[in-house]
C-alpha cells in the first residue's frame, strides 16, 4: 500500500457532522460510504504534533461512531508496530492497538466491534477493503489484531 504521505490519519466509510470524509481518490472504488469507521494511519509522521493531530483524530472519530453503535476497524502498519519507522508512526500505531482493544470492551455491549488491520507497504489495497468489510458486518472478532502480510511472522508482537 502506497504511503500518500499526508500528515494525519484518514478515515472512511464515515461522514460525522464534524468532520469531511477524507480518502484517497484511487481508494473510492474499494471503500464505499457505509456504516462504520475505518481508520487508516499507515502515513510516515514527521513529528509529534501530528502524531497528536492523528491520535484527536482517530479519538474524535471513534467516540462519534462508537456512540452510534457502529464497527471499527483501524489500519495500521505492520512496520510501525515493530517501531522500524520511527517513534512518531510507531507511537500512533500502538496506541491504535491499545484503544482498539480497550474499546473493543465497551462497545462488545452493544454488538459492535474494533479491530486492528496490520498491512504492509505491498498489500493490496482490494485485500484491505475485503477484510475491513467483514470485520464491520455481522459475527466478527473484537478486539483483535489481523496481519495481512508476512513481515511480522518470526518478531516478537504483543
Amino acid at each position: 500500500m502506497p504511503d500518500f504521505g499526508w500528515p494525519s490519519g484518514w478515515w472512511l466509510r464515515y461522514r460525522p457532522a464534524t468532520m469531511t470524509r477524507r480518502v484517497p481518490q484511487e481508494w473510492n472504488d474499494d471503500f464505499p460510504d457505509g456504516p462504520g469507521l475505518v481508520f487508516v494511519a499507515t502515513a510516515r509522521l514527521p513529528d509529534w504534533p501530528t502524531v497528536a493531530g492523528t491520535l484527536r483524530d482517530a479519538y474524535e472519530c471513534s467516540k462519534e461512531t462508537a456512540g452510534k453503535g457502529e464497527s471499527i476497524v483501524y489500519v495500521v502498519h505492520n512496520d510501525d508496530l515493530l517501531g522500524r519507522r520511527g517513534a512518531p508512526a510507531a507511537m500512533v500505531a500502538t496506541g491504535l492497538l491499545s484503544a482498539g482493544r480497550t474499546l473493543a470492551l465497551e462497545v462488545a455491549k452493544q454488538g459492535a466491534s474494533v479491530n486492528v488491520v496490520a498491512i504492509e507497504d505491498d498489500t493490496p489495497v482490494g485485500d484491505v477493503a475485503r477484510w475491513c468489510d467483514v470485520l464491520l458486518h455481522g459475527a466478527t472478532p473484537t478486539g483483535e489484531l489481523i496481519h495481512l502480510g508476512r513481515g511480522h511472522i518470526g518478531k516478537a508482537l504483543a
